[in-house]
């Protein structure tokens, strides 16, 4: 019985420079978008604006998850340990679960407030709406494009953070067309409509992120790829009778792993058929983390019990 494991330097190398740069990016936006939150908590209360404070309640959960998502990836690069072999990859994953979670509560919460305010629209001072915004909306355009630098395709933790900057980006436009709308037409039910549009663009992303992050934490397969695809591009090979435990799974969001038994004839080079699956599994699929079983035709280990 053979067992192989692969596991690139490139890779480990790659996830390095993101896991620097998403570092980076993380730190300084944390610093922009809460030194303005507090600007525009003030601003809220003193021009009465529902949509300026669910603005400024959505940059504090934004604060909070990029100070989380730093967090996460300075925590993640932990080396592994007895205890933990894997070392704190996944603590990125439960950020990202939180931060979920997080925008959820908040839109439900600006739901909630918002049909109070459409019963009885409240007055509201628009030029310090309209000015505040404003600048809340270049504040978040900042940030937003400093985490577009970052890893966001492939890390679920930085995009879930940029899902946050980009919810609270649409929040202040929401306040300043409703800043506008009270100024010229003296519509103070805009405030709380706005507050409802901007609570539901909050709580897809929030859905979408939790709903991903759950599926990683689930051991699901990967987005994109699809289990039978895997086990019949192995069959392909020579050599090959059977492939059976199969699993695919992500260790952290751009940290994909397998595992699985093939069932060779006892000719069969084995290292020749271990060599052909790792490099097909990099080429095709791009798992470079793999541990692989060779098991005879005629083992003990064919069907049933590996199933």
């Amino acid at each position: 019985m053979n067992h192989s494991h692969s596991h690139s330097h490139h890779h480990g190398h790659d996830h390095h420079h993101h896991g620097h740069q998403n570092k980076k990016v993380l730190r300084l936006s944390f610093f922009i978008i809460a030194s303005f939150m507090i600007v525009e908590v003030i601003g809220g209360f003193l021009t009465n604006s529902l949509a300026l404070l669910s603005d400024a309640g959505h940059m504090l959960s934004d604060a909070a998850a990029l100070g989380l998502s730093f967090f996460a990836i300075v925590f993640g690069e932990k080396g592994a340990s007895l205890s933990k072999t894997f070392g704190y990859k996944r603590f990125e994953i439960l950020a990202a679960l939180i931060n979920g979670l997080t925008l959820i509560g908040i839109s439900i919460y600006i739901f909630v407030e918002a049909i109070t305010r459409l019963l009885a629209p409240p007055e509201v001072v628009s030029s310090g709406m309209l000015i505040i915004s404003g600048i809340g909306l270049l504040v978040n355009i900042v940030v937003a494009f400093l985490l577009m630098r970052g890893d966001k395709e492939d890390n679920l933790n930085v995009r879930s953070a940029f899902l946050h900057v980009l919810g609270d980006l649409l929040g202040s436009v929401g306040a300043i067309v409703a800043a506008l709308l009270i100024l010229f037409f003296g519509w103070s039910i805009a405030d709380p409509i706005a507050s409802i549009v901007v609570a539901f663009l909050i709580i897809v992303s929030g859905v979408r992120v939790t709903k991903d992050s759950f599926h990683i934490l689930m051991e699901g397969v990967p987005h994109g790829m699809q289990i039978e695809d895997v086990k019949m591009a192995l069959m392909s090979l020579q050599g090959i009778k059977d492939v059976h435990d199969l699993h695919v799974w992500s260790i952290t969001s751009d940290f994909p792993s397998l595992s699985c038994h093939l069932v060779v004839e006892p000719q069969v080079a084995h290292q020749s058929v271990l060599a052909n699956a790792q490099a097909l599994l990099k080429q095709e699929f791009q798992l470079e983390h793999t541990t692989i079983q060779i098991d005879l035709a005629d083992g003990d280990c064919e069907g049933t019990p590996c199933n």
